[in-house]
């Protein structure tokens, strides 16, 4: 079931942030992830989030802020079970266009959104964390 977060739900959601940050990201200092973890949290509450519940546990969460995504995660042990497509789809649902922001090194990533329709737009980089990033666009059709 895919529905939006409450409160109650933060600290499940941050936990999963913080675990597959950490994960898909082993080319940044764990210490960036893990000193953003409160910041992250407080935003998390103000943002627009949906989350995945399967058995009454929460496994996956996407935030939105207007059209951009802030990003699709996953629990560990979930991962590559069509949560993180599920997740895309709901949102599809709602929003006409999206954009992202991905490192360049999550190849594993980049492959998931232009699988699922997103084109690269542009290169970036990312002030905070030093790495190069690309811009990513999905639009209904």
């Amino acid at each position: 079931m895919i529905r939006k977060m409450q409160n109650i739900d933060i600290d499940r959601v941050a936990d999963i942030w913080l675990k597959t940050n950490l994960k898909a990201h082993y080319f940044i200092p764990g210490q960036y992830w893990t000193s953003n973890y409160e910041l992250v949290k407080e935003m998390m509450l103000q943002a627009e989030v949906y989350v995945y519940e399967d058995d009454k546990m929460i496994q996956g969460f996407v935030g939105l802020s207007n059209e951009y995504m802030e990003g699709i995660f996953v629990s560990d042990e979930m991962q590559s079970c069509g949560i993180g497509k599920l997740l895309l789809e709901y949102i599809k649902n709602k929003k006409v266009r999206l954009r992202l922001n991905v490192y360049q090194k999550n190849a594993r990533a980049i492959s998931f959104y232009q699988r699922e329709g997103f084109d690269i737009q542009c290169e970036g980089f990312d002030d905070a964390t030093g790495e190069k990033e690309y811009t990513m666009l999905w639009q209904q059709k």
